[in-house]
């Protein structure tokens, strides 16, 4: 046994929660059952890799260039709160949990052994299950065990005696979540990549699913009340000098002069300086469009990854699928739809999501809250600027500048509630992306005041949803994964 985890620890630590290597390794697999020459398998292998690394290059710089505005709103004017962010978020699961519940993370790798081996078998047995989707990103499983065990633990603390329980009760909802809400991506990702062979894996699946739905919904009605419907961003055509903004690089260094130079400026040279974040005797005016034009290379950057990976990915798992995993697809980080629909609708999503952030903040301040929310990089982003994409795939531009504001205010509101209740807010941070902001608080409640009961209603509404997602579209469910071009074939016929 003790070899086995050995060996486990081993590929958690440096392949499951790597997600380059975790690509890498299948593509190397799929191209291998697809009897490739070993130079195919080579050159694939090393280009999902290599850009998989560009890609994370690109979202490691976005973060690092929000780092002086979040940290600048917490000292420059004294605001002492949790920060909303998938690290910030597993900081405090590390600091606290043992002080509250007397119980150490060191079981980690066993509860992402066994779920990641529920989200296996759930696709394997997919004919039973109905799920299609392989969640990947190893990275943000970690996150998502580490607030997961803390929200399990504080609705049913009897846990805490029975170490074997803990982690069945936990992997079981866990493998779920990770099943279902990426299954429920896959056809707004179909429809937004055109049939590229992945759906998404990250912290906002089910919000993607909720609101492409809505941003749908809001385009069909419009269309049967006979009103014009909202422009996708991409085929907006702007008159004159506005026509600067239809160029993706413009229009996101103009876009983040206006917010980033804004919190900037309020922050003061001063400040920058003694922080050191701006040189002595260095230009305040060109630290401040460095800052503004990084935001659009390091965009730049993370769609020059996503193209170089996603194609050797989508060829190399039609090999996993049709041999190990028949019909399924990965489910990869959010990030990878940046290289499809319009680029425009990733900074509009995010500057929406951050004016709902603020505001909801703002409202925090204004009703004296116990549990003060500072925002992080990762929730305003990463949720916001993804969700921009599907909606405005699904609904135009009104959807794509609606639903990702409606998104800030619920990552917030639900964060403050949610981490306030739970005791996390007192240990600095909670992961505050909208799954965790909305879904999981439901699941919380829901366990906390129906006990084990609450664990069966959970598991059970986790295993009727594709079921459901099945009997809308039997003839095509499957066909979508399996063969995209049948599947649009088929639609449009019907």
């Amino acid at each position: 046994m003790d070899i086995v985890m050995t060996v486990w620890s081993f590929f958690a630590t440096n392949i499951l929660q790597q997600p380059a290597w975790m690509i890498g390794l299948m593509v190397l697999l799929g191209y291998v059952l697809l009897k490739r020459p070993w130079y195919d398998v080579l050159a694939g292998t090393i280009k999902a890799v290599a850009g998989y690394m560009i890609l994370a290059v690109g979202s490691g710089g976005l973060v690092n260039n929000f780092r002086p505005v979040l940290i600048g709103l917490r000292e420059r004017f004294g605001m002492d709160a949790m920060v909303i962010d998938p690290y910030f978020g597993q900081n405090a699961v590390t600091a606290g949990v043992e002080e509250v519940f007397g119980k150490s993370f060191s079981q980690v790798m066993i509860l992402l052994l066994i779920a990641f081996s529920v989200n296996l078998l759930l696709v394997r047995f997919r004919k039973i299950t109905k799920l299609r989707s392989l969640f990947t990103t190893g990275h943000v499983q970690v996150q998502q065990a580490s607030t997961a065990y803390w929200l399990i633990l504080f609705a049913l603390p009897g846990l805490a005696n029975n170490d074997t329980a803990l982690l069945v009760v936990m992997a079981l909802i866990l493998g779920l979540y990770w099943a279902v809400g990426s299954n429920l991506t896959v056809k707004p990702t179909q429809e937004l990549t055109d049939g590229a062979g992945f759906c998404m894996g990250h912290q906002q699946i089910i919000g993607i699913a909720l609101f492409s739905y809505l941003a749908g919904k809001m385009s069909e009605n419009a269309r049967k009340k006979g009103k014009k419907e909202s422009k996708r961003i991409e085929d907006i055509r702007l008159p004159g000098f506005m026509s600067i903004f239809n160029e993706n690089m413009v229009c996101t260094v103009l876009l983040m002069s206006i917010f980033f130079g804004t919190v900037l400026l309020l922050l003061g040279r001063s400040y920058l300086v003694e922080a050191g974040f701006l040189a002595e005797g260095a230009s305040y005016l060109f630290y401040i469009l460095n800052t503004c034009f990084n935001f659009a290379v390091y965009l730049a950057i993370l769609q020059l990854g996503v193209r170089t990976f996603v194609t050797e990915l989508t060829q190399a798992f039609q090999g996993i699928a049709g041999t190990l995993l028949p019909g399924a697809v990965p489910a990869v980080d959010c990030a990878v739809c940046y290289g499809f629909g319009s680029p425009n609708a990733v900074p509009i999503g995010f500057l929406a999501g951050a004016i709902g952030q603020f505001l909801a903040i703002g409202m925090l301040i204004l009703l004296k809250s116990p549990t003060l929310v500072i925002t992080g990089f990762v929730p305003v982003f990463f949720d916001n600027a993804t969700i921009g994409v599907f909606c405005n795939n699904k609904g135009g531009m009104k959807a794509a500048i609606i639903f990702p504001f409606l998104s800030g205010l619920c990552q917030v509101f639900g964060s403050a509630l949610i981490a306030g209740w739970v005791g996390m807010a007192a240990y600095g941070g909670y992961l505050g992306m909208w799954d965790w902001a909305v879904v999981w608080p439901v699941f919380t409640v829901v366990m906390k005041y129906f006990s084990y009961a609450g664990v069966v209603i959970v598991v059970a509404v986790l295993l009727i949803v594709p079921q459901l997602q099945y009997r809308t579209d039997k003839e095509g469910y499957f066909l979508m994964t399996e063969d995209w071009e049948a599947y649009k074939a088929l639609k449009a016929k019907e």
